[in-house]
Protein backbone atom coordinates (compact mmCIF):
# COMPACT_ATOMS: atom_id res chain seq x y z
CA UNK A 1 0.00 0.00 0.00
CA UNK A 2 1.19 3.50 -0.81
CA UNK A 3 0.56 7.12 0.11
CA UNK A 4 -0.05 9.29 -2.93
CA UNK A 5 1.30 12.83 -2.75
CA UNK A 6 -0.57 14.95 -5.25
CA UNK A 7 1.61 17.94 -6.12
CA UNK A 8 -0.10 21.09 -7.38
CA UNK A 9 1.29 24.53 -6.63
CA UNK A 10 3.59 23.28 -3.87
CA UNK A 11 6.50 22.22 -6.05
CA UNK A 12 9.10 21.83 -3.31
CA UNK A 13 10.29 19.23 -0.82
CA UNK A 14 10.95 21.54 2.17
CA UNK A 15 8.21 23.01 4.36
CA UNK A 16 5.59 20.93 2.55
CA UNK A 17 2.93 19.71 5.04
CA UNK A 18 1.36 17.32 2.53
CA UNK A 19 4.72 15.67 1.89
CA UNK A 20 5.40 15.46 5.63
CA UNK A 21 2.04 13.75 6.17
CA UNK A 22 2.75 11.24 3.39
CA UNK A 23 6.17 10.39 4.82
CA UNK A 24 4.71 10.11 8.34
CA UNK A 25 2.47 7.22 7.26
CA UNK A 26 5.57 5.05 6.98
CA UNK A 27 4.33 3.81 3.62
CA UNK A 28 6.02 4.21 0.24
CA UNK A 29 5.23 7.65 -1.19
CA UNK A 30 4.12 8.10 -4.79
CA UNK A 31 4.65 11.74 -5.86
CA UNK A 32 2.43 12.69 -8.79
CA UNK A 33 1.69 15.84 -10.77
CA UNK A 34 -1.47 15.92 -12.89
CA UNK A 35 -1.83 18.26 -15.84
CA UNK A 36 -5.59 18.74 -15.88
CA UNK A 37 -6.37 20.70 -19.05
CA UNK A 38 -9.95 21.26 -17.94
CA UNK A 39 -8.90 22.28 -14.44
CA UNK A 40 -9.55 26.01 -14.58
CA UNK A 41 -11.86 26.70 -17.50
CA UNK A 42 -11.18 30.27 -18.62
CA UNK A 43 -8.18 30.49 -16.32
CA UNK A 44 -5.92 27.77 -17.66
CA UNK A 45 -2.24 28.69 -17.25
CA UNK A 46 -1.02 31.19 -19.81
CA UNK A 47 2.00 30.79 -22.04
CA UNK A 48 4.55 32.24 -19.60
CA UNK A 49 3.17 30.17 -16.71
CA UNK A 50 3.38 26.99 -18.78
CA UNK A 51 7.01 27.78 -19.59
CA UNK A 52 7.77 28.16 -15.89
CA UNK A 53 5.83 25.01 -14.98
CA UNK A 54 8.06 22.92 -17.22
CA UNK A 55 11.18 24.15 -15.44
CA UNK A 56 9.63 23.81 -12.02
CA UNK A 57 8.55 20.21 -12.62
CA UNK A 58 11.98 19.33 -13.96
CA UNK A 59 13.57 20.81 -10.84
CA UNK A 60 11.12 18.99 -8.56
CA UNK A 61 11.85 15.72 -10.34
CA UNK A 62 15.56 16.19 -9.72
CA UNK A 63 14.95 17.02 -6.05
CA UNK A 64 12.89 13.88 -5.56
CA UNK A 65 15.57 11.79 -7.23
CA UNK A 66 18.05 13.11 -4.65
CA UNK A 67 15.64 11.67 -2.07
CA UNK A 68 15.59 8.31 -3.89
CA UNK A 69 12.12 8.83 -5.37
CA UNK A 70 10.65 9.83 -8.72
CA UNK A 71 7.89 12.15 -9.88
CA UNK A 72 5.06 10.58 -11.87
CA UNK A 73 3.45 12.78 -14.51
CA UNK A 74 -0.07 12.13 -15.73
CA UNK A 75 -2.38 14.17 -17.93
CA UNK A 76 -6.16 14.19 -17.68
CA UNK A 77 -8.98 14.75 -15.23
CA UNK A 78 -7.52 14.88 -11.72
CA UNK A 79 -10.36 12.75 -10.33
CA UNK A 80 -9.93 10.11 -13.03
CA UNK A 81 -6.15 10.01 -12.73
CA UNK A 82 -6.18 9.76 -8.94
CA UNK A 83 -8.78 6.99 -9.01
CA UNK A 84 -6.62 5.06 -11.47
CA UNK A 85 -3.47 5.53 -9.41
CA UNK A 86 -5.22 4.43 -6.23
CA UNK A 87 -6.19 1.20 -7.99
CA UNK A 88 -2.77 0.70 -9.60
CA UNK A 89 -0.84 1.17 -6.37
CA UNK A 90 -3.36 -0.01 -3.78
CA UNK A 91 -3.04 3.42 -2.16
CA UNK A 92 -4.38 3.90 1.33
CA UNK A 93 -3.79 7.66 1.54
CA UNK A 94 -3.90 10.67 -0.78
CA UNK A 95 -2.48 13.99 0.43
CA UNK A 96 -2.37 17.40 -1.24
CA UNK A 97 -1.97 21.14 -0.63
CA UNK A 98 -5.16 23.18 -0.68
CA UNK A 99 -5.98 25.68 -3.41
CA UNK A 100 -8.49 28.48 -3.08
CA UNK A 101 -9.81 29.24 -6.55
CA UNK A 102 -13.59 28.63 -6.81
CA UNK A 103 -13.33 25.70 -9.22
CA UNK A 104 -10.44 24.16 -7.27
CA UNK A 105 -12.37 24.22 -4.01
CA UNK A 106 -15.38 22.52 -5.61
CA UNK A 107 -13.28 19.92 -7.41
CA UNK A 108 -11.23 19.12 -4.32
CA UNK A 109 -14.34 18.47 -2.26
CA UNK A 110 -15.64 16.12 -4.94
CA UNK A 111 -12.32 14.25 -5.08
CA UNK A 112 -12.11 14.01 -1.30
CA UNK A 113 -15.63 12.58 -1.14
CA UNK A 114 -14.88 10.12 -3.95
CA UNK A 115 -11.71 8.87 -2.27
CA UNK A 116 -13.23 8.56 1.18
CA UNK A 117 -16.17 6.63 -0.27
CA UNK A 118 -13.69 4.07 -1.57
CA UNK A 119 -11.99 3.76 1.81
CA UNK A 120 -9.00 6.01 1.08
CA UNK A 121 -7.78 8.50 3.68
CA UNK A 122 -7.83 11.82 1.76
CA UNK A 123 -6.44 14.94 3.44
CA UNK A 124 -5.52 18.44 2.31
CA UNK A 125 -3.16 20.91 3.98
CA UNK A 126 -2.26 24.57 4.00
CA UNK A 127 1.09 24.83 2.28
CA UNK A 128 0.53 28.09 0.41
CA UNK A 129 -0.47 30.76 2.92
CA UNK A 130 0.59 32.11 6.29
CA UNK A 131 -3.00 31.78 7.50
CA UNK A 132 -6.09 30.21 6.01
CA UNK A 133 -8.58 32.69 4.51
CA UNK A 134 -11.11 31.87 7.22
CA UNK A 135 -8.65 32.35 10.08
CA UNK A 136 -8.52 36.14 9.74
CA UNK A 137 -11.94 37.64 10.48
CA UNK A 138 -13.49 40.82 11.77
CA UNK A 139 -14.92 40.86 15.28
CA UNK A 140 -18.29 40.17 13.69
CA UNK A 141 -16.90 37.03 12.03
CA UNK A 142 -16.98 38.58 8.55
CA UNK A 143 -14.23 38.79 5.94
CA UNK A 144 -12.15 41.93 5.68
CA UNK A 145 -12.56 44.25 2.71
CA UNK A 146 -9.81 46.75 3.55
CA UNK A 147 -6.16 45.82 3.79
CA UNK A 148 -4.96 47.86 6.78
CA UNK A 149 -7.33 46.32 9.36
CA UNK A 150 -6.70 42.92 7.75
CA UNK A 151 -2.95 43.42 8.21
CA UNK A 152 -3.44 44.41 11.86
CA UNK A 153 -5.59 41.32 12.45
CA UNK A 154 -3.06 39.07 10.73
CA UNK A 155 -0.28 40.52 12.86
CA UNK A 156 -2.37 40.04 16.01
CA UNK A 157 -2.39 36.28 15.36
CA UNK A 158 1.32 36.26 16.09
CA UNK A 159 4.24 34.92 14.12
CA UNK A 160 3.34 32.26 11.55
CA UNK A 161 4.33 28.67 12.27
CA UNK A 162 7.99 27.96 11.66
CA UNK A 163 8.81 26.23 8.36
CA UNK A 164 10.01 22.66 8.45
CA UNK A 165 13.00 21.11 6.65
CA UNK A 166 12.74 18.58 3.88
CA UNK A 167 12.42 14.96 5.06
CA UNK A 168 15.65 13.02 4.90
CA UNK A 169 14.09 10.03 3.16
CA UNK A 170 11.05 9.70 0.91
CA UNK A 171 10.47 5.97 0.59
CA UNK A 172 9.65 5.05 -3.00
CA UNK A 173 7.20 2.35 -4.15
CA UNK A 174 8.73 -0.93 -5.26
CA UNK A 175 7.25 -0.39 -8.72
CA UNK A 176 6.81 3.02 -10.32
CA UNK A 177 3.57 3.45 -12.27
CA UNK A 178 3.76 4.57 -15.88
CA UNK A 179 4.58 8.25 -16.31
CA UNK A 180 4.34 10.75 -19.14
CA UNK A 181 7.52 12.39 -20.33
CA UNK A 182 7.65 16.07 -19.43
CA UNK A 183 8.63 17.10 -22.96
CA UNK A 184 5.54 15.35 -24.35
CA UNK A 185 3.37 17.96 -22.61
CA UNK A 186 4.87 20.69 -24.85
CA UNK A 187 4.65 23.33 -22.16
CA UNK A 188 7.45 25.36 -23.72
CA UNK A 189 7.17 27.17 -27.06
CA UNK A 190 8.95 25.88 -30.14
CA UNK A 191 7.71 27.65 -33.26
CA UNK A 192 8.07 30.49 -32.67
CA UNK A 193 10.32 30.25 -29.63
CA UNK A 194 9.44 33.46 -27.81
CA UNK A 195 10.99 32.41 -24.49
CA UNK A 196 14.63 33.49 -24.97
CA UNK A 197 14.19 36.40 -22.57
CA UNK A 198 12.58 34.15 -19.97
CA UNK A 199 15.51 31.72 -20.15
CA UNK A 200 17.99 34.56 -19.72
CA UNK A 201 16.12 35.98 -16.74
CA UNK A 202 14.89 33.03 -14.69
CA UNK A 203 15.82 29.63 -13.34
CA UNK A 204 12.69 27.91 -12.00
CA UNK A 205 12.93 25.54 -9.06
CA UNK A 206 13.25 25.32 -5.30
CA UNK A 207 17.05 25.70 -5.24
CA UNK A 208 16.89 28.89 -7.27
CA UNK A 209 14.15 30.25 -5.01
CA UNK A 210 16.23 29.62 -1.90
CA UNK A 211 19.29 31.26 -3.46
CA UNK A 212 17.28 34.33 -4.42
CA UNK A 213 15.69 34.54 -0.96
CA UNK A 214 19.04 34.30 0.79
CA UNK A 215 20.50 37.16 -1.25
CA UNK A 216 17.44 39.32 -0.65
CA UNK A 217 17.18 38.63 3.08
CA UNK A 218 20.86 39.25 3.69
CA UNK A 219 20.97 42.71 2.14
CA UNK A 220 18.32 44.09 -0.21
CA UNK A 221 15.36 43.82 2.17
CA UNK A 222 16.82 46.42 4.53
CA UNK A 223 16.46 49.17 1.90
CA UNK A 224 13.26 47.74 0.47
CA UNK A 225 11.01 50.55 1.67
CA UNK A 226 12.87 53.16 -0.39
CA UNK A 227 14.10 51.04 -3.30
CA UNK A 228 10.93 49.05 -4.08
CA UNK A 229 9.42 51.90 -6.15
CA UNK A 230 12.47 52.38 -8.39
CA UNK A 231 12.26 50.11 -11.44
CA UNK A 232 15.81 50.94 -12.51
CA UNK A 233 17.19 49.56 -9.22
CA UNK A 234 17.41 45.92 -8.08
CA UNK A 235 15.37 46.68 -4.97
CA UNK A 236 12.77 43.90 -4.87
CA UNK A 237 12.93 40.18 -4.11
CA UNK A 238 11.66 38.92 -7.48
CA UNK A 239 10.37 35.88 -5.61
CA UNK A 240 6.80 36.15 -6.92
CA UNK A 241 6.98 33.35 -9.54
CA UNK A 242 8.75 31.02 -7.12
CA UNK A 243 6.07 31.79 -4.53
CA UNK A 244 3.24 31.32 -7.01
CA UNK A 245 4.41 27.84 -8.00
CA UNK A 246 5.11 26.89 -4.41
CA UNK A 247 8.85 26.46 -4.92
CA UNK A 248 9.14 28.42 -1.70
CA UNK A 249 6.58 29.02 1.03
CA UNK A 250 5.53 32.33 2.59
CA UNK A 251 6.55 30.91 5.96
CA UNK A 252 10.09 30.37 4.68
CA UNK A 253 10.22 33.91 3.33
CA UNK A 254 8.84 35.39 6.54
CA UNK A 255 11.26 33.52 8.78
CA UNK A 256 14.25 34.29 6.57
CA UNK A 257 13.80 38.07 6.45
CA UNK A 258 12.84 38.34 10.12
CA UNK A 259 15.77 36.20 11.25
CA UNK A 260 18.16 38.22 9.12
CA UNK A 261 16.85 41.47 10.55
CA UNK A 262 17.19 40.23 14.13
CA UNK A 263 20.72 39.06 13.44
CA UNK A 264 21.81 42.36 11.94
CA UNK A 265 19.73 44.90 13.82
CA UNK A 266 18.08 43.30 16.84
CA UNK A 267 15.63 46.12 17.69
CA UNK A 268 13.88 47.98 16.22
CA UNK A 269 12.92 46.03 13.13
CA UNK A 270 14.13 47.88 10.00
CA UNK A 271 11.29 49.62 8.20
CA UNK A 272 12.21 47.85 4.97
CA UNK A 273 11.55 44.48 6.57
CA UNK A 274 8.17 45.49 7.94
CA UNK A 275 7.22 46.96 4.55
CA UNK A 276 8.22 43.75 2.79
CA UNK A 277 6.25 41.62 5.25
CA UNK A 278 3.20 43.78 4.50
CA UNK A 279 3.67 42.98 0.80
CA UNK A 280 3.60 39.27 1.62
CA UNK A 281 0.40 40.05 3.53
CA UNK A 282 -1.08 41.73 0.43
CA UNK A 283 -0.79 38.35 -1.29
CA UNK A 284 -2.55 36.78 1.69
CA UNK A 285 -5.24 39.46 1.51
CA UNK A 286 -5.80 38.77 -2.18
CA UNK A 287 -6.45 35.11 -1.40
CA UNK A 288 -8.71 36.16 1.45
CA UNK A 289 -10.75 38.17 -1.06
CA UNK A 290 -10.85 35.45 -3.71
CA UNK A 291 -11.95 32.86 -1.17
CA UNK A 292 -14.77 34.99 0.25
CA UNK A 293 -15.72 36.74 -3.02
CA UNK A 294 -15.24 34.08 -5.72
CA UNK A 295 -16.56 36.30 -8.53
CA UNK A 296 -13.58 38.63 -8.10
CA UNK A 297 -11.88 37.64 -11.41
CA UNK A 298 -14.98 38.42 -13.46
CA UNK A 299 -17.13 41.01 -11.69
CA UNK A 300 -16.41 44.30 -9.93
CA UNK A 301 -16.34 43.90 -6.19
CA UNK A 302 -18.13 47.22 -5.96
CA UNK A 303 -21.37 46.52 -7.85
CA UNK A 304 -21.88 50.15 -8.84
CA UNK A 305 -19.01 49.81 -11.35
CA UNK A 306 -20.86 47.16 -13.34
CA UNK A 307 -22.46 49.88 -15.46
CA UNK A 308 -19.30 51.81 -16.27
CA UNK A 309 -19.06 52.96 -19.89
CA UNK A 310 -15.88 51.33 -21.21
CA UNK A 311 -14.34 51.99 -24.63
CA UNK A 312 -14.07 49.34 -27.33
CA UNK A 313 -10.60 50.23 -28.61
CA UNK A 314 -8.71 47.31 -30.23
CA UNK A 315 -6.04 49.63 -31.62
CA UNK A 316 -5.35 51.19 -28.23
CA UNK A 317 -5.28 47.78 -26.57
CA UNK A 318 -2.84 46.49 -29.18
CA UNK A 319 -0.50 49.45 -28.77
CA UNK A 320 -0.58 49.00 -25.00
CA UNK A 321 0.19 45.28 -25.33
CA UNK A 322 3.09 45.92 -27.72
CA UNK A 323 4.58 48.79 -25.70
CA UNK A 324 3.87 51.38 -28.40
CA UNK A 325 1.73 53.92 -26.52
CA UNK A 326 4.20 56.78 -26.90
CA UNK A 327 4.56 57.06 -23.12
CA UNK A 328 8.04 55.71 -22.32
CA UNK A 329 7.44 54.41 -18.79
CA UNK A 330 4.35 52.53 -19.98
CA UNK A 331 6.12 51.12 -23.02
CA UNK A 332 9.17 50.12 -20.99
CA UNK A 333 6.98 48.14 -18.61
CA UNK A 334 5.08 46.36 -21.34
CA UNK A 335 8.30 45.43 -23.15
CA UNK A 336 9.89 44.19 -19.94
CA UNK A 337 6.81 42.03 -19.45
CA UNK A 338 6.93 40.58 -22.95
CA UNK A 339 10.66 39.88 -22.79
CA UNK A 340 11.05 38.55 -19.25
CA UNK A 341 7.56 37.50 -18.16
CA UNK A 342 7.75 39.93 -15.25
CA UNK A 343 7.22 43.61 -14.54
CA UNK A 344 8.25 45.83 -11.66
CA UNK A 345 5.33 46.40 -9.29
CA UNK A 346 5.36 50.21 -9.46
CA UNK A 347 5.29 49.99 -13.24
CA UNK A 348 2.44 47.45 -13.07
CA UNK A 349 0.35 50.12 -11.37
CA UNK A 350 1.32 52.73 -13.95
CA UNK A 351 0.52 50.57 -16.99
CA UNK A 352 -2.74 49.38 -15.42
CA UNK A 353 -3.84 52.93 -14.70
CA UNK A 354 -3.00 53.91 -18.26
CA UNK A 355 -5.06 51.12 -19.80
CA UNK A 356 -8.04 51.66 -17.51
CA UNK A 357 -8.15 55.42 -17.13
CA UNK A 358 -6.30 56.88 -20.12
CA UNK A 359 -7.64 54.41 -22.68
CA UNK A 360 -10.85 53.49 -20.79
CA UNK A 361 -10.34 49.83 -21.65
CA UNK A 362 -11.93 47.32 -19.27
CA UNK A 363 -9.65 46.06 -16.50
CA UNK A 364 -10.50 42.50 -17.49
CA UNK A 365 -8.60 42.99 -20.77
CA UNK A 366 -5.51 43.97 -18.80
CA UNK A 367 -5.91 41.11 -16.36
CA UNK A 368 -6.20 38.65 -19.25
CA UNK A 369 -3.00 39.96 -20.89
CA UNK A 370 -1.09 39.75 -17.63
CA UNK A 371 -2.47 36.25 -17.11
CA UNK A 372 -0.93 35.07 -20.37
CA UNK A 373 2.38 36.92 -20.17
CA UNK A 374 3.40 36.90 -16.48
CA UNK A 375 5.47 34.06 -15.07
CA UNK A 376 3.93 34.92 -11.69
CA UNK A 377 0.35 35.08 -13.00
CA UNK A 378 -1.72 34.44 -9.90
CA UNK A 379 -5.50 34.64 -10.06
CA UNK A 380 -5.98 36.12 -6.60
CA UNK A 381 -3.26 38.78 -6.81
CA UNK A 382 -3.92 39.57 -10.48
CA UNK A 383 -7.66 40.06 -10.02
CA UNK A 384 -7.40 42.00 -6.77
CA UNK A 385 -4.67 44.27 -8.11
CA UNK A 386 -6.45 45.16 -11.35
CA UNK A 387 -9.64 45.94 -9.48
CA UNK A 388 -7.66 48.02 -6.99
CA UNK A 389 -6.32 50.22 -9.78
CA UNK A 390 -9.73 50.38 -11.47
CA UNK A 391 -11.36 51.62 -8.28
CA UNK A 392 -13.92 48.82 -8.44
CA UNK A 393 -12.26 46.57 -5.89
CA UNK A 394 -11.72 46.51 -2.19
CA UNK A 395 -9.45 49.01 -0.49
CA UNK A 396 -9.43 50.71 -3.88
CA UNK A 397 -7.57 53.82 -4.83
CA UNK A 398 -10.22 56.43 -5.64
CA UNK A 399 -11.23 56.33 -9.26
CA UNK A 400 -10.31 60.00 -9.61
CA UNK A 401 -6.68 59.13 -8.81
CA UNK A 402 -5.32 58.90 -12.34
CA UNK A 403 -1.59 58.29 -12.65
CA UNK A 404 0.16 60.77 -14.91
CA UNK A 405 2.61 58.50 -16.77
CA UNK A 406 5.03 61.34 -17.46
CA UNK A 407 5.23 62.47 -13.84
CA UNK A 408 5.37 58.87 -12.60
CA UNK A 409 8.30 58.18 -14.91
CA UNK A 410 10.16 61.31 -13.82
CA UNK A 411 9.57 60.54 -10.14
CA UNK A 412 10.47 56.87 -10.06
CA UNK A 413 12.96 56.67 -12.95
CA UNK A 414 14.55 60.12 -12.70
CA UNK A 415 17.74 59.22 -14.59
CA UNK A 416 15.80 57.25 -17.19
CA UNK A 417 17.78 54.05 -16.59
CA UNK A 418 14.73 51.81 -16.78
CA UNK A 419 13.30 53.48 -19.86
CA UNK A 420 16.62 53.49 -21.69
CA UNK A 421 16.99 49.76 -21.11
CA UNK A 422 13.60 48.82 -22.50
CA UNK A 423 12.99 51.64 -25.00
CA UNK A 424 16.46 51.95 -26.54
CA UNK A 425 15.27 53.95 -29.55
CA UNK A 426 14.93 57.05 -27.34
CA UNK A 427 18.01 56.37 -25.19
CA UNK A 428 19.91 59.38 -26.60
CA UNK A 429 17.37 61.86 -25.26
CA UNK A 430 18.47 63.85 -22.22
CA UNK A 431 16.89 63.11 -18.85
CA UNK A 432 14.57 66.11 -19.07
CA UNK A 433 12.97 64.67 -22.21
CA UNK A 434 13.26 60.91 -21.69
CA UNK A 435 9.75 60.62 -20.23
CA UNK A 436 8.13 63.08 -22.67
CA UNK A 437 9.79 62.78 -26.10
CA UNK A 438 6.96 64.67 -27.81
CA UNK A 439 7.99 67.85 -25.98
CA UNK A 440 11.45 67.83 -27.60
CA UNK A 441 12.26 70.53 -30.13
CA UNK A 442 13.21 69.59 -33.70
CA UNK A 443 16.84 70.34 -32.86
CA UNK A 444 16.76 68.16 -29.74
CA UNK A 445 15.20 65.33 -31.72
CA UNK A 446 17.85 65.70 -34.42
CA UNK A 447 20.64 65.61 -31.82
CA UNK A 448 19.17 62.35 -30.49
CA UNK A 449 18.81 60.92 -34.00
CA UNK A 450 15.10 60.44 -33.34
CA UNK A 451 12.11 60.91 -35.61
CA UNK A 452 8.82 60.77 -33.74
CA UNK A 453 6.16 58.82 -35.55
CA UNK A 454 8.84 56.72 -37.26
CA UNK A 455 11.43 55.65 -34.69
CA UNK A 456 9.08 56.03 -31.73
CA UNK A 457 5.33 56.70 -31.75
CA UNK A 458 3.55 59.85 -30.76
CA UNK A 459 1.30 59.40 -27.69
CA UNK A 460 -1.76 57.28 -28.40
CA UNK A 461 -3.84 59.75 -26.38
CA UNK A 462 -3.30 63.10 -24.69
CA UNK A 463 -3.16 62.45 -20.95
CA UNK A 464 -4.92 65.68 -20.00
CA UNK A 465 -7.81 64.89 -22.32
CA UNK A 466 -7.89 61.29 -21.15
CA UNK A 467 -8.02 62.24 -17.48
CA UNK A 468 -10.92 64.61 -18.06
CA UNK A 469 -12.74 61.98 -20.10
CA UNK A 470 -12.31 59.35 -17.40
CA UNK A 471 -13.63 61.65 -14.68
CA UNK A 472 -16.61 62.58 -16.84
CA UNK A 473 -17.43 58.89 -17.29
CA UNK A 474 -17.27 58.39 -13.55
CA UNK A 475 -19.53 61.38 -12.98
CA UNK A 476 -21.97 60.01 -15.54
CA UNK A 477 -21.99 56.64 -13.75
CA UNK A 478 -22.78 58.30 -10.43
CA UNK A 479 -25.54 60.40 -11.94
CA UNK A 480 -27.08 57.29 -13.49
CA UNK A 481 -27.07 55.55 -10.11
CA UNK A 482 -28.39 58.59 -8.22
CA UNK A 483 -31.10 59.17 -10.77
Amino acid sequence: MTAILWFRRDLRVSDNPALEAAVATGRPVLPVYILDDDDAGDWRPGGASRWWLHGSLAALGSALERHSNELVLRRGSAATVLAALVEETDASHVFWTRRYEPWAKARDEEIKSMLKASGVDAQSFNGSLLREPWEVQTKAGAPYKVFTPYWRALRALGEPPAPSPAPEDILAPAQRPESDGLDSWELRPTTPDWAAGLRETWQPGEDSAQTRLAAFAEDIVFSYREARDLPGVAGTSRLSPHLHFGEISPRQIWQSVVSSALTHFRDPMPKGVETYLSEIAWREFSYHLLFHFPKLPHEPLRPQFAGFDWEDDPEGLGRWQRGETGYPIVDAGMRELWTTGWMHNRVRMIVASFLIKDLLIHWREGAAWFWDTLVDADLASNSASWQWVAGSGTDAAPYFRVFNPTLQGAKFDPEGDYVRRWVPEIASLPNKLIHAPWTASPLELADAGLTLGADYPMPVVDHGFARTRALERLKRLKEKQDG
